[in-house]
């Protein structure tokens, strides 16, 4: 009989090198440089110019809460401290508050597989799959009005963490960021009665309407269809081996499999270890075309 050995890389721990520090900054650049882009682009007269600006400032912000969720994990920086000072301007044109990210998402670590599952993001992945289900989650824009809920709560000292307890220190800086985010907002705010209701609409506001159903399309296929009543990542978590593009543009986000089996591992480290979840792991695509081929079978039947 011959025996199977397990998966060693997969699992191995790993710390975060100057090379993997590197790599995290210099994605932070091109985000910096694309997003200015689209910003001269989406105020630019041209019609064609605005709407290439708009979609290129919806997949930045996309693109940079998937930054914002290495560093969730320290995982991007050597030290702990720069974590959080990069996090939180990350998460803010999508109203991503990174500390109470952060909570729920090491919460969602520890429990997926379980009814304690905490996933920051509302798609349950365990009920039946149906198209106004879909659909919901696709255009959620109902998040927006609970943070700002939250940011209320926040900001007169009733914000309470619902899924447990949490430290005071935590608590602290999940209240500030709200409070951070709701500055923002207000600023913003100030900004258009002033006049330049014109650059809001094209730098925030039409972006942020695409960028909640492409970060949902990115988000989906974690858990969707996979075993969501096991504990064992490898038959729980989906990987997409991807494209260099959809590998830079979800952060590694496709390989979601080598991220559950050590989340604490830089990003950039975790191509090495997909050939062991192609030999192991039972829910493995080749790219995100196959994943929403099979999405989409499963919701016609």
């Amino acid at each position: 009989m011959t025996t199977v050995a397990p998966p060693m890389l997969l699992f191995a721990r790993a710390r975060t090198s100057v090379v993997d520090e590197r790599v995290f900054i210099a994605k932070l650049a091109v985000l910096t440089v694309l997003t200015a882009l689209g910003g001269v682009l989406a105020l630019r007269p041209e019609p064609l110019a605005i709407v290439v600006g708009v979609v290129l400032l919806a997949a930045m912000y996309t693109h940079a809460v998937e930054l914002q969720h290495q560093a969730l994990h320290h995982s991007a920086f050597r030290a702990s401290w720069p974590h959080r000072l990069v996090g939180v301007p990350l998460g803010l044109p999508m109203f991503v508050v990174y500390s109470h990210y952060r909570v729920r998402h090491l919460q969602h670590h520890r429990f997926l597989g379980t009814p304690q599952d905490t996933e920051f993001f509302g798609f349950d992945t365990r009920v039946p799959l149906t198209l106004g289900m879909l659909l919901r989650g696709l255009f959620d824009y109902s998040r927006l009005a609970h943070v700002g809920r939250d940011v209320v709560r926040a900001a007169t000292g009733r914000w309470r963490y619902e899924f447990g307890e949490i430290s005071p220190t935590m608590r602290r800086r999940v209240v500030t960021e709200h409070v951070i985010l709701g500055a923002t907002v207000v600023l913003v705010a100030v900004l258009a009665a002033a006049g330049y209701h014109e650059q809001v609409l094209r730098l925030w506001l039409l972006p942020l309407l695409l960028a909640v159903p492409a970060h949902f399309l990115v988000e989906l296929p974690e858990h969707v269809l996979c075993d969501t009543d096991s504990t064992d990542v490898l038959r729980n978590t989906r990987s997409i081996r991807g494209s260099w593009f959809s590998t830079w543009f979800t952060n590694g986000n496709n390989l979601h499999i080598e991220h559950h089996a050590a989340m604490n591992v830089p990003i950039s480290q975790l191509p090495a270890r997909h050939p062991e979840t192609i030999r192991y792991a039972e829910h493995v695509e080749e790219t995100y075309l196959d994943f929403y081929r099979r999405l989409w079978r499963a919701v016609r039947r």
